[in-house]
């Protein structure tokens, strides 16, 4: 059987991570809905969508040596 090593060598993907989140947090407000399905408004409110809505993030700025290619 092979174990991790001890030491802290494992690589987190901090986006999967957040996303696993709101995967479980969907799973967690699904159990408790009372119908079916989710509407599409709670699962807005489970995702915080209203949030990003409301104070979007600036475009980020292009990184250099990004420069359009000609036939692109």
């Amino acid at each position: 059987m092979r174990v991790a090593p001890v030491g802290g060598t494992a690589v987190q993907d901090h986006v999967a991570l957040a996303e696993i989140e709101l995967c479980g947090d969907l799973i967690i407000a699904a159990s408790a809905a009372r119908g079916e399905r989710l509407s599409l408004e709670s699962i807005d409110r489970v995702l915080r969508v209203a949030e990003e809505r409301e104070h979007p993030r600036p475009a980020p700025a292009p990184r250099t040596g990004d420069a359009p290619r000609p036939g692109r």
